[in-house]
This record gives structure tokens, C-alpha cells and sequence, in this order.
């Protein structure tokens, strides 16, 4: 069969939805490495021909529409995929009922997250489309083999589709997949001349990856990477309460897929790991690998996973970013959220990071909790602030359904209009908490963000790391659309 793996426009006149995190919109482009990792088995476990079309890296509105159309009208695949997120859902739903113009009969296959919690919706609005819920390579492969030899599809775990008398067909979720390292590695060729950019790295040519899968901590308002957000909503429904068990590739597979990314001259590697950092002897091994190769890389991590010997380990191996998720500088906040922390614990993994010359950006989350107030967020700005860290980003939570907190906001009449509708967390709030407003709630991010990006120290801290022009330049149109989308 011939797959198409699509990256429709945005027909929701907002900025496309970022499709790797999930829970953001698009600041610069990244590589959906969930996606090319199943694209990968498609292909070389599958025996499928795979393409992989984006129509949002080249620019969006309707020379984007008029592109995907034109594409249409000539294409011959079998099947089309799609990885949708919360923030991309009502779009891509449209994006099929263009394809069903152009292909009436064509399959598409739906996965991510967004397809994950809303399969029922989607299934509602379309025709002719299969959804495949939480980890999609084992799944895709055997639904794909079914829809080319025209199989049952009763037998295949984790799918959801419209039956012969059109109700909705859900088979028993698929088990976790144990076998991480049994999967290839993502099929980076298909994005064909493409040219992505960091601009926490600030050099290329740079690419993603993952080691794991999962992290096994309770934060109530954590939307993780896409990949993970849809294993967790599905495992869940079998087991309420409970998150998966965290998937490890072995260092043996991890070393053979940087020995290939060095071949292939790639400098700068971001991990996307909900969790990168684990214990000391898995950490040093990484590093130990990325040291031999001089790549220039960064990751996701706890701040009680910084201890003084990792602190050097990342220093001495070229770790140029440790995103760190602190959300708040109030200890109470910090319980209520479930994110196992204290304050003290962020002050001394920066001090621990910043000793050992490691950039630190640090994520803060406003309105996580019920007692966020005016107060605490003012504080929590100004502490982020005042460790001088790398770069801090502010973002306004977003009550993402199938989070914890989606739950409680719902409960307790906290969502304006009393349902989640897709927000630029980096903007725009949809809640009205207890001691404050989502209108003041944005109104404080935005005068901070154009306090803190467009202050002549970020500025300058800034500047005197890029190594070319051209990632100056991606750079610096990320921080437009962060501040002016």
C-alpha cells in the first residue's frame, strides 16, 4: 500500500497547532518524531510505501489550502494518516472532509491524542475514517495489513471505527508496548530537504529524539508530549487513576541511533523525553555517547532529578539546555498540583546547573491551581526572574480533557462556557479561578513577556550564542509569534 502521512493546513484561522508537545501552538517548527516513528515501522516492518506531506512548515492561510487541494487532485495513496492533537482537532476534521472530496473512498486513519479522547466525536463527523487510540506503530501495522488485504478488523486491539450498520466500534485497548528498541529509528529521510532549527540549541543541522516513554509522576494539569498524553488517556480507561509504566530503549540502541544521526552530520540533538533524566548510570552513558560525538543537545527534567554529579555529567557533555518544569514559587500551589516538589528544590538545582555552566529555561505555568492569586503569580514572575536563568517561558494552563484538573475546572464551574475549547496557552486563558480572572490572568503574561523577552539582558544573553546567521533568524521569528502571534 501507498501511505500518506498528512500535515494538513490550519483552517481554524488561529496558528497551527504544535503536533510533538501537543499542547501548544506553533512558536518554530518541530519534528514530530512520534509521527516519523511509526512512518518507520510502516514502512520497514510493514513493507508499505510511506510519504510524509506537510502543509504548515511552508507557511499557512489559503495558499496552504490551495496547496493541500492541488495535492489531492493528483495523489494515488491507499491511505492517508493523521496525528491530531486537542489543539488541531475541529481543523483536521475539516482537512478530511476536504480529502473525502477528492477521495471519497480513500481510508484515514486518525491517531494522537486528539483521536485518543475524542475518537467518538470524529468518527460522528466523518466517514470512511479509522481511529487508532494511544501507542500507534503495533496497532497501525496491523490495521493497515487488514484494510489492504480487506480483513475483520474485530480482532485488532486499540482501534475505533464505524461498524457496517454505522455504530461505533471500539476494540479492547492494545497493551503497552515493552519492546521499545524493537521499533526503527524515525524515518527522518521522509521530511526530504526540510531544515528545522532550536533556538534553545542555536545551531544545526539539529534533529529530535526520544529514549523512553512516560513519566510516572501525578501532576494534576500535565498535558506531556503527544505520544505520551495518548498512551496515558488510553491505559487509563482500563485502569482509572493509574499511569503506564515507563517504556526505556537499552543504551545499545540509543548509541546506535546517535552513531547514525553523527554519519549523517548532525550537531545538535533535542531529547524529548517527558523525563530525560532518570538515574546517574543511564544519564552517564548518554552523556558519555553525545561527548564522543560533539553534539550540543538539551532535554525535559526534574529539578529533584539535579544532583551535583549529573549537574557536571550534562556541563561536561554538551548539554545546552535543561528545561525545567517548576509551574510556581508557592509551595502550597506546588502540593495542590501534585507536582513533588518544594521551592528549596528549584533553587538548588539551578544553583547546581548554573555551576556547572549548564543553560536552564525554566517553565512556569500560571493558574494551575485554585489559590493562584494576583500575589502569587507577581511573586512567582519575579523569582523566575531573579535567578537569571537561560530563558523562562510563561504560559496559562489550559484544562486539557483528560487531565485531573480538566476534571476539577469542570466540576467546580471554573471553565468559561463550561467546556474546553482549544487554547494558545501562551496567550489566552479559559478559566475564571476563585481569586482571579482569566482576563487578568492575561493581562499579567503579556506585560511580563514583553518585559522579560524584549529587556536588553535577554537580549543580549541571547545573542552571543547563535553560530549562524539563518538561526538567528529562526530565532527571532520564534519570539515574534510568541509575543505577537
Amino acid at each position: 500500500m501507498k501511505l500518506t502521512f498528512l500535515v494538513p493546513p490550519c483552517y481554524d484561522n488561529a496558528q497551527p497547532a504544535e503536533r510533538s508537545a501537543g499542547c501548544t501552538r506553533i512558536v518554530y517548527p518541530m519534528i514530530n518524531i512520534y509521527e516519523l516513528t511509526a512512518a518507520a515501522a510502516l514502512r520497514e516492518i510493514g513493507g508499505h510505501t510511506v510519504c510524509y506531506e506537510d502543509f504548515v512548515f511552508e507557511g499557512t492561510g489559503k495558499a496552504s489550502e490551495r496547496r493541500f487541494e492541488e495535492f489531492l487532485s493528483g495523489d494515488t495513496s491507499d491511505a492517508y494518516l493523521i496525528w491530531t492533537v486537542n489543539l488541531s482537532l475541529e481543523s483536521d476534521i475539516h482537512a478530511i472532509s476536504v480529502i473525502r472530496a477528492y477521495h471519497p473512498n480513500t481510508p484515514v486513519i486518525v491517531s494522537g491524542p486528539g483521536a485518543t479522547y475524542f475518537f467518538q466525536k470524529i468518527l460522528k463527523e466523518t466517514s470512511g475514517v479509522y481511529i487508532v487510540r494511544g501507542e500507534p506503530e503495533l496497532t497501525l501495522l496491523e490495521l493497515t495489513a487488514a484494510l489492504g488485504n480487506g480483513n475483520s478488523l474485530a480482532e485488532i486491539k486499540g482501534i475505533s471505527f464505524r461498524g457496517e450498520n454505522g455504530e461505533i466500534v471500539s476494540t479492547p485497548p492494545r497493551p503497552l508496548n515493552t519492546d521499545l528498541d524493537a521499533l526503527p529509528f524515525p524515518a527522518r529521510d521522509l521530511l526530504r530537504d526540510r531544515v528545522y532549527h532550536n533556538p534553545k540549541l542555536k545551531t544545526g543541522p539539529y534533529t529530535t529524539m526520544f529514549t523512553s516513554r512516560n513519566c510516572p509522576f501525578q501532576c494534576i494539569y500535565c498535558v506531556p508530549s503527544s505520544l505520551t498524553f495518548a498512551r496515558e488517556i488510553e491505559f487509563r480507561r482500563d485502569h482509572p487513576g493509574r499511569k503506564p509504566t515507563i517504556g526505556f530503549r537499552s543504551i545499545q540502541s540509543i548509541e546506535c541511533e546517535i552513531n547514525m544521526l553523527a554519519v549523517q552530520g548532525v550537531k545538535a540533538i533535542g531529547f524529548m523525553d517527558d523525563n530525560f533524566i532518570w538515574n546517574e548510570q543511564r544519564t552517564r552513558s548518554i552523556c558519555d555517547i553525545l561527548r564522543r560525538h560533539g553534539i550540543v543537545w538539551g532535554c525535559q527534567a526534574r529539578v529533584d532529578a539535579i544532583t551535583p554529579s549529573i549537574a557536571k555529567m550534562l556541563g561536561e557533555s554538551g548539554c545546552r539546555y535543561v528545561d525545567l518544569g517548576i509551574e510556581s514559587f508557592d509551595d502550597d500551589i506546588l502540593a495542590y498540583i501534585k507536582k513533588g516538589i518544594k521551592v528549596a528544590d528549584i533553587y538548588r538545582a539551578v544553583k547546581l546547573l548554573k555551576e556547572h555552566n549548564v543553560p536552564v529555561k525554566l517553565n512556569v505555568l500560571i493558574g494551575s491551581s485554585p489559590l493562584e492569586t494576583r500575589h502569587t503569580i507577581n511573586h512567582t514572575l519575579r523569582e523566575a526572574k531573579r535567578l537569571d536563568v537561560d530563558q523562562v517561558m510563561f504560559n496559562i494552563v489550559s484544562p486539557f480533557p483528560g487531565t485531573e484538573y480538566y476534571e476539577i475546572c469542570k466540576e467546580n464551574g471554573w471553565i468559561k462556557g463550561n467546556e474546553y475549547r482549544p487554547t494558545d496557552v501562551q496567550h489566552e486563558s479559559i478559566l475564571d479561578l476563585p481569586h482571579i480572572s482569566s482576563r487578568e490572568m492575561e493581562r499579567l503574561l503579556m506585560r511580563n513577556n514583553l518585559s522579560y523577552f524584549l529587556s536588553p539582558r535577554f537580549i543580549f544573553k541571547q545573542l552571543r550564542r547563535f553560530s549562524s546567521w539563518s538561526e538567528f533568524v529562526a530565532s527571532a521569528k520564534a519570539l515574534k509569534l510568541k509575543l505577537f502571534h
